[in-house]
Formats: structure tokens, C-alpha cells, sequence
């Protein structure tokens, strides 16, 4: 693991050195969560799939290898805050692009670390994997490896957070409320930290039966579009009154006659496109952008 951080941040300094302005927006190599293999993936040798939607959109599946893909900003323009983007697909695929690469470059541009993650696909046919077996795991130890390579990154422990697209905001949504504050003692220094988001972006998500809401749930941004399904555009709204019935911080946005899975493309007009503005200045009042 040490070789392969190694080598990212020689990548990061050799584009640096390159061409500054163009390295904010640049994805370092992909970093394997487990060094050795995800624990439950032993035995599963097949290689990641690809398609292409007419689109020219990246869609992955056959996940056994679960990784992060870097977005590192500019050192002088850091926050010092990190996200994990966790994208969609229901949990048979994986919607790489604009939901998961344009979200971290875009919040590169705008000093936020950012690692894509390619989580293993409980639904997938023929998987073995579950959920909260195998999937939400892949968003804690992210959490974790990120946190414990803090000073690697320049990025400040306390400020990890996680933001998730349909599925990835059921994981999101899962990763807020079943979290430990890792093993003192753990052989891997990643296993040492806390997998407790500093805060969650819920973006369309599926939601979670059963939550555990409280007064410590992290902070939650919550946006969805009316027209998209009940579970959804009626489910995001009661998520935020449980929130607040918690005792939990929380700011939901429902937009006017959008559906489901907008991400960020070019295509989106500007009624849709302006949630990433709306997500930038919550961080932002929320603190977590503050160098």
C-alpha cells in the first residue's frame, strides 16, 4: 500500500511540476483498499467489466478489487477536506462518470479532495456479495485508508466526509449511523481509524430501512428531484424530519420537476447543475472548508 501511495504522490508532483493549473483536475492512479485482497473477495479472480452507454459513459461491474481513485487539488488551494464519492448503479453496476469521476474532479477544482470509489456489487447477478457485508465495508475502510494517509494528502483527519449518488447515498446513508472508532492497536495503520464520516451528501438515494438516527449522526446535505420515485422524492423529505426529530443537523433541497439521476453532466440545465453549488456552500457553512 505504501508503494502504491508512494507512486501517487510522485504522479502529483511530476504533473505539478508540469503544469500547475491543469493538475487540479487530474485523477492520480486507483488505490486498492486491502493491499492483500478485500476480505470476502478471496478465491474471485475475474477482472472489472466496462461498458459504454451510446453516451460515451463509463459503466463498471465485477468489482472484486475495491479501490479509490485520487483527486488531489492543488496544494494552494486545499481546504484540507476530503470526500469519498461513492456512485450509483443499484448495486449491480457502478455509473462511473457522472457520478463518480466528474464529481471528484469538480471538487478538486475546488480544493476538496476527492477519491471515487469502485465498491463491490451486492446485486449484481450471480454476486455473493451483501450490502452491509461487503459493500458498506468498502465505504468504511475508504474512510479509513483515507484518514490514515492524512498527512500524505494534506488533507485534515477530522474533515472526511462522504457524498453518494442512488445506491452510493444508501451506502452514504449506512456509513453515517454504523461506524467504530477503529482498533487502537491494529496491525494496519488504516484499521486504527475511525470510519465516522465527518459529514454525508445524500444525492437520490435509496434509502436505508431502519436507521439509527441521533444527536451525533454527522451533518447530512439532502437533495433528490420531485418527479423522481416516492420511495425517493417522499422518502428524502421524512429522512430529514427524522433527522431533525434526532436532534441531527441536516439541509434538504427537492428540485422542481427533475427525476432521478442527474450527477453532474454537461447536459443538465441550469436548475439541475446548480446543486453543486447549493452542496459547495453548505460545506462551506458547515466549516469544513476552512483552511
Amino acid at each position: 500500500m505504501r508503494t502504491l501511495v508512494s507512486f501517487a504522490r510522485w504522479a502529483l508532483l511530476l504533473v505539478t511540476l508540469w503544469c500547475p493549473s491543469a493538475m487540479a483536475a487530474a485523477a492520480l492512479p486507483p488505490i486498492a483498499l486491502w493491499s492483500n485482497g478485500a476480505p470476502g473477495s478471496e478465491g474471485k479472480s475475474g477482472e472489472e467489466t466496462v461498458r459504454l452507454t451510446p453516451q460515451g459513459e463509463h459503466i463498471v461491474s465485477n468489482v472484486h478489487r475495491p479501490s479509490i481513485t485520487p483527486y488531489l487539488p492543488a496544494r494552494d488551494k486545499a481546504s484540507r477536506a476530503a470526500i469519498i464519492v461513492v456512485p450509483g448503479g443499484g448495486h449491480r453496476e457502478l455509473w462511473m462518470d457522472h457520478e463518480g469521476y466528474r464529481v471528484g474532479q469538480w471538487l478538486s477544482d475546488r480544493g476538496i479532495a476527492a477519491f471515487v470509489l469502485k465498491y463491490r456489487l451486492a446485486k449484481q447477478d450471480g454476486s455473493t456479495y451483501t450490502i452491509e457485508g461487503d459493500s458498506l465495508p468498502d465505504v468504511q475502510r475508504a474512510i479509513r485508508l483515507v484518514r490514515s494517509h492524512a498527512v500524505d494528502w494534506d488533507i485534515a483527519a477530522d474533515r472526511v466526509g462522504v457524498i453518494g449518488f442512488s445506491a452510493g447515498g444508501e451506502l452514504a446513508a449506512l456509513a453515517a449511523t454504523q461506524y467504530d472508532d477503529g482498533t487502537r492497536d491494529a496491525a494496519d495503520p488504516a484499521d486504527r481509524e475511525s470510519s465516522k464520516p465527518a459529514f454525508v451528501a445524500l444525492i437520490y438515494p435509496a434509502i436505508p430501512q431502519n436507521m439509527n438516527l441521533s444527536k451525533d449522526t454527522p451533518p447530512t446535505f439532502l437533495l433528490c428531484g420531485e418527479d423522481d420515485d416516492p420511495a425517493i422524492s417522499q422518502g428524502v423529505p421524512e429522512l430529514y424530519l427524522a433527522l431533525k426529530r434526532a436532534g441531527a443537523s441536516a439541509e434538504l433541497h427537492v428540485l422542481t420537476e427533475v427525476g432521478h439521476g442527474f450527477g453532474i453532466r454537461d447536459s443538465n440545465p441550469p436548475a439541475v447543475s446548480g446543486w453543486t453549488s447549493m452542496f459547495y456552500q453548505w460545506l462551506d457553512a458547515r466549516g469544513f472548508l476552512k483552511n
